[in-house]
């Protein structure tokens, strides 16, 4: 038996590192894909279950007394959309107690996916007119954009107000800025002057 030698063309080193930047390019694609799909599944203590789908900027967390600006969607089980916002603010406690331990595991630029059992929910005691069954345990997409902690809202509060006193004349019977009180019937200045 003979073998019969045939030969191979040369491939060319262009075509080499397009081959080998089109392999890179799969794995690339197909790490990113396993970690958006694969990302772990975490359950808290409470029975909260959450996945985080794309990180955010690391750091802290905001807190029960925060505010938070986020987008988020809920559905039910079947898929059924029941709720969704844009770029709602409101403060952390004004959700549903497994939404409000929700916000406080994320950090700021985090969107994370949310199953939220029945009794972190409404329990059997859906809202009316709502599509939620009793006892349903709901899903909830959240991207958190941005947090403002319960002092700096009163630092941000109390600049506002200092800046309206200041361009609104001040306080009620204070002369207005830039003026001189009005001297008192005895041609004194009012007390405090």
């Amino acid at each position: 038996m003979s073998v019969t030698a045939v030969p191979l063309r040369p491939i060319a080193r262009s075509t080499l590192v397009k081959l080998w930047i089109g392999i890179a390019a799969m794995l690339f694609g197909a790490a990113a894909l396993a970690w958006s799909v694969d990302s772990p599944l975490t359950t808290t203590e409470s029975g909260l279950r959450y996945q985080t789908l794309e990180p955010g900027e690391g750091g802290s967390h905001p807190g029960r007394d925060d505010l938070v600006l986020i987008d988020y969607e809920g559905r039910l089980a079947d898929g059924t959309v029941f709720d969704s916002g844009e770029r709602v603010d409101n403060p952390v406690a004004g959700f549903i107690p497994g939404f409000t331990e929700a916000l406080m595991l994320m950090t700021k630029g985090e969107r994370a996916r949310f199953w939220i059992p029945a009794d972190l929910a409404y329990g059997d005691d859906p809202p009316p007119n709502s599509d939620i069954p009793p006892g349903a345990t709901l899903e909830f997409t959240i991207t958190l954009h941005e947090f403002i902690t319960q002092e700096q809202l009163m630092q941000l509060q109390m600049q506002m107000m200092q800046q309206q006193m200041m361009q609104g004349g001040g306080m009620p019977g204070a002369a207005p800025p830039g003026e001189a009180p009005a001297p008192t019937a005895e041609g004194a200045p009012p007390p405090g002057m």
